[in-house]
């Protein structure tokens, strides 16, 4: 099948559509959403045994829990684990730094998962390799698909929006159990008083065992070791 070309009606929600445009307008959406999804989990699936970082693109190198995300994503690499993040600055960048500088005979690999923005979104320079996204949405499935541990730094309204889809979707059963660790007690532990509070004592909103989904540590042996003995994923 050709290419479409999808920036031909790129201006199109600037003014009301037709019906004969909207129809193309959708067709040339659904086909590009379509080579997103077909393109990423490729990616995705030819570097199995894959760990995904979480966290705030604003943290910089002097900042502890960027240093601490280069130190645990090392180690993890060294252990022939694949790290996979979003791509860009921050703690991404921090964890494809360790990855990249990881040493021995048969390390992970660097991989970035980045988003086309209006303001053009940098690639980290140790990315090794990287596939890039138009759509939240497509890129967010890529980044969660069959990893077996999900690490989490502290972060902002993306990093808490990503926390609780994993954790919905494993408390739903619709993905297996899997480690979720968040990392950073300083930033993590009031939300988990929140959570215990509010949503398991209060209003009931969550049962107390749910609570069991996730883990607050800092102890970066502790968190290497859960990621290097999660089970493989299937799907």
């Amino acid at each position: 099948m050709p290419d479409i070309d999808i920036n031909k009606n790129k201006n199109t929600l600037d003014k009301p559509l037709r019906l004969d445009e909207l129809g193309e307008e959708l067709r040339n959406r659904i086909h590009k959403i379509r080579r997103e999804f077909i393109r990423g989990l490729n990616f995705v699936g030819q570097h199995q045994h894959s760990v995904t970082f979480f966290g705030s693109a604003r943290l910089t190198e002097d900042n502890p829990h960027y240093q601490r995300a280069v130190e645990i994503s090392q180690a993890l690499a060294e252990e022939g684990i694949n790290v996979v993040t979003g791509g860009g600055p921050g703690i991404m960048e921090a964890a494809n730094r360790g990855a990249a500088q990881a040493k021995g005979d048969n390390v992970g690999k660097s991989l970035g998962l980045s988003i086309t923005l209006p303001e053009e979104q940098d690639v980290n320079q140790y990315v090794e390799e990287n596939e890039s996204f138009h759509y939240f949405f497509a890129r967010k499935v890529a980044l969660t698909f069959s990893a077996e541990a999900y690490l989490f730094f502290p972060g902002g309204f993306g990093t808490l929006d990503e926390l609780f889809e994993i954790l919905t979707l494993v408390q739903t059963e619709k993905i297996i159990k899997v480690p979720v660790i968040m990392v950073g007690e300083d930033f993590w532990r009031p939300l988990n008083k929140f959570i215990q509070g509010s949503l398991v004592e209060k209003f009931e909103t969550i049962s107390p065992n749910d609570m069991d989904l996730y883990l607050i540590s800092d102890d970066v042996d502790e968190i290497v070791e859960i990621v290097k003995n999660a089970p493989m994923r299937s799907e």
